[in-house]
């Protein structure tokens, strides 16, 4: 009752940092895992070996989707029933969730490597960068089960209420696979596949601690055995609440494909590592501007249902400028110091710096304008929304830059390939701008309405 009150009297920016923080820290978790690995296997292994994590990465995508499609649904599910005060229910939703995270996962690892030389090739690696791509993936898909099981579970331990418990499981797999990629890669030689065997173990254990957690007396909720049996109802449900983040994970991996493959063609196997690194600087640029717009979803869907509308906006105009101020910062940080950061990841391979250099400047030239897009699309998820916020989330990544990329490449060449990203964010911001516009007309005409006639 505290926190709902909260939410519509207390002052917006100390809500919107209160909300924000945890959800930045936990979005910064995830993409350290992809930052360190890359690192590592850039000095320890070369720009083959980031190609080779680069072109395994759609793999690592379709497996965050299912872990999304069945995390997501079935912590909507879980809170929901504990609202109702129907703990056993909720239990039972439990047991079926951590049921079809293993065995969904266990299904995708056997396809995986089932047909992993085949879907690499596809994915884009070339001759020289299959063999590093197909180790490194052999040991990821070998430990699917862990890491899809703790990621799909991590959203459990928020569901009963604990988002701090749920951060601190990220950290302990984020730092523990910090620690263990040097030890792996260059303390005992094993190189690419030292990279994955700390990715997992470290994911693993980060799974055990999650698992621990709900059958010791910490949890509201218990992993009991009776509950992991799958019921249909219970699956339809989780399925349905989940598909959405699902559809948006599949269709980033579908574009890191055709991604991978232009840049292949136009620009060789050094393209690729490059866009690699490319896609990891931007990612921690972006996972901040993630958290805020996840922070103030619940602010703005509370003031929406209470109609206080100036809260709304105000709400809105904060998140947009937080948003709009860190990648402006990133965007000037990346403008001032391009070589070094393409450095961080191989400062002994002229040609990736070379081209990593131009490709950072270049993919990355509208990235003061993502800020507002990404808000602007969570404003309408966090209204109730859906179809519009799943339009202008899909829009940037998936709607403009796949055409983008098939079409100016064809003209352009590599030139082609990396205008494509900022002229995509451009046409994304456009229509997210309008649709926000009319959304805000509409928003002043209900709070005109609203208002207490006078005469």
């Amino acid at each position: 009752m505290d926190r709902s009150a909260q939410l519509g009297n207390e002052k917006i920016a100390k809500l919107l940092w209160k909300f924000s923080i945890p959800a930045i820290i936990g979005m910064l978790v995830n993409a350290i895992y992809n930052v360190v690995d890359r690192i590592f296997i850039g000095n320890g292994v070369g720009s083959l070996g980031i190609a080779g994590v680069t072109v395994g990465f759609p793999v690592m995508l379709v497996v965050m989707a299912f872990a999304m499609l069945v995390g997501i649904g079935t912590t909507s599910l879980i809170s929901i029933k504990l609202g109702e005060q129907k703990r056993d229910e909720a239990e039972l939703i439990l047991g079926n969730g951590t049921l079809l995270l293993v065995l969904v996962s266990a299904i995708i690892s056997g396809i995986g490597l089932l047909f992993l030389n085949p879907l690499l090739r596809i994915f884009g690696a070339s001759e020289a960068v299959l063999p590093y791509a197909r180790e490194y993936m052999q040991i990821i898909l070998l430990g699917t089960v862990f890491m899809s099981t703790g990621f799909g579970m991590s959203n459990f331990i928020r569901a009963e209420g604990n988002p701090k418990v749920a951060m601190y499981t990220m950290l302990i797999g984020a730092v523990l696979n910090i620690m263990l990629n040097p030890v792996f890669i260059f303390g005992l030689g094993w190189g690419i596949r030292g990279a994955a065997v700390a990715t997992v173990l470290s994911r693993t254990i980060s799974s055990a601690w999650i698992l621990y957690y709900f059958l010791s007396s910490r949890s509201v909720l218990k992993l009991r055995l009776e509950n992991f049996r799958l019921q249909r109802a219970i699956v339809s449900k989780i399925v349905a609440i989940g598909s959405a983040p699902f559809a948006v994970q599949l269709a980033n991996s579908l574009l890191t494909v055709i991604m991978n493959n232009s840049l292949r063609i136009y620009g060789g196997d050094v393209a690729v590592a490059g866009m690699g690194v490319i896609m990891s600087i931007s990612t921690l640029a972006l996972m901040p501007v993630l958290g805020i717009s996840q922070g103030a979803q619940p602010i703005i869907g509370y003031n929406y249902g209470a109609k206080k509308f100036d809260r709304v906006k105000e709400t809105l105009k904060l998140a947009t400028i937080a948003a709009t101020t860190i990648v402006t910062i990133g965007f000037i940080v990346t403008r001032l110091y391009p070589e070094q950061f393409i450095a961080l990841f191989n400062k002994e391979d002229a040609e990736l710096i070379r081209f990593g250099t131009h490709a950072l400047i270049v993919f990355l030239l509208a990235l003061p304008i993502i800020g507002f897009q990404v808000v602007g699309a969570n404003y309408f998820q966090a209204v109730g929304k859906p179809k519009q916020a799943m339009f202008l989330s899909l829009s940037r990544q998936v709607l403009f830059l796949i055409p983008l990329l098939l079409v100016l490449s064809k003209f352009f060449g590599l030139n082609g390939v990396l205008f494509a990203g900022p002229a995509a964010d451009l046409l994304a911001s456009v229509v997210t701008g309008i649709w926000l516009f009319r959304e805000l007309k509409t928003l002043n005409q209900h709070q005109t309405a609203a208002k207490p006639q006078l005469e």
